[in-house]
């Protein structure tokens, strides 16, 4: 499915939320269940922790999910970027966490 699929097909508001640390998340678009959406926030708060290039943060959360999830997770993250992507069905989360975009799916 692709993410003009996804925002056709579910058209709700974006939903925000603040944890504990204090970042502002805003998830723009999510074709993903609840648990798994805050466990890819958490995660892109802990690699922000860690790692100040995108690509690298970029990376962590990718590793992160393919450990938990399984295989095959793609990652983008910054502030400026488009994009046009396949997902598996119910794989599929983009938010800001603060100023930066995460684009996180699965596909393969």
């Amino acid at each position: 499915m692709s993410e003009e699929d996804n925002r056709s097909r579910d058209d709700r508001k974006a939903s925000s939320a603040a944890p504990s640390g204090g970042n502002k998340v805003v998830i723009k678009i999510a074709d993903m269940k609840e648990d798994m959406q805050l466990q890819a926030i958490d995660i892109a708060i802990a690699a922000y922790e860690k790692h100040g290039v995108e690509k690298d943060v970029a990376e962590y959360i990718k590793k992160e999910f393919d450990n938990k999830f399984g295989p095959t997770w793609h990652c983008i993250v910054g502030k400026n970027f488009g994009s046009y992507v396949t997902h598996e069905t119910h794989h599929f989360v983009y938010f800001y966490l603060d100023a930066k975009a995460v684009l996180l799916f699965k596909s393969g």
